[in-house]
């Protein structure tokens, strides 16, 4: 299989994770400052149980989804009161911070690796982080050529317009492009529907059962290049 002209990523979870801002002890954190009181102990329950609120009906970019995501968090952890929307607020307004996430160690080298090939690298976000800047606060310069995030363009993954227009940006067909994301739902089943090929990313090493048999799946981005032929 010809190797593509451009790898798009997904940001969050697949090039970057989140700091302790975004973990129990910073929801804790936060609460305190707002007088709420929970018990860190449930966090990782709580996220999940939020979880079905990131996917609304209509794949459309609304401020209110993501706050209302992580209220739902603060409630699961026992937060209660009219503070806790002013608190989720607080935090989502910081997750478009880049200082509050880490690039994975094996990112560098692979983004470096894709430009050394001749491959494009673009980003498509379900965030509303600037991709602007972002390869400069993370010191990749020059190995990404372009992103679109869905609260600039409108659409959330894995509505085919986003990806389109991703595609569009770095003017590459959609046969000639791979998806590389950690989420089947947002990255391989909205790349799919696209046109496009999908790697999925799952860096917890096993491979989900639903994962469709043309979809490769690897547990870094070290092998990358080899993944997407």
């Amino acid at each position: 299989m010809a190797r593509p002209a451009a790898v798009f990523f997904d940001v969050d979870f697949t090039l970057i994770h989140p700091g302790p801002r975004f973990q129990a002890s910073g929801y804790h954190a936060t609460c305190a400052a707002h007088g709420i009181e929970v018990d860190p102990a449930r966090f990782d329950a709580a996220v999940a149980a939020a979880v079905p609120l990131l996917d609304p009906s209509d794949q459309r970019y609304h401020d209110d989804i993501f706050i209302r995501f992580t209220s739902r968090i603060i409630e699961g952890m026992g937060g209660e009161g009219t503070a806790v929307e002013r608190a989720a607020r607080e935090i989502y307004d910081d997750w478009a911070e880049h200082r509050h996430f880490f690039l994975y160690d094996d990112a560098p080298a692979a983004l470096a690796e894709l430009k050394a090939a001749g491959i494009r690298v673009g980003l498509i976000s379900n965030s509303h982080r600037c991709l602007t800047t972002f390869a400069a606060h993370f010191a990749i310069d020059g190995l990404v050529t372009a992103g679109v995030s869905s609260f600039e363009h409108g659409y959330l993954k894995p509505h085919p317009k986003i990806f389109e227009a991703a595609l569009d940006l770095l003017q590459v067909p959609a046969t000639e492009a791979v998806m590389v994301g950690d989420s089947l739902a947002h990255d391989i089943a909205g790349a799919r529907a696209a046109g496009m090929r999908a790697v999925l990313l799952a860096r917890g090493g096993t491979r989900p059962s639903s994962v469709p048999d043309d979809v490769k799946v690897i547990h870094g981005l070290g092998r990358l290049l080899d993944a997407i032929g």
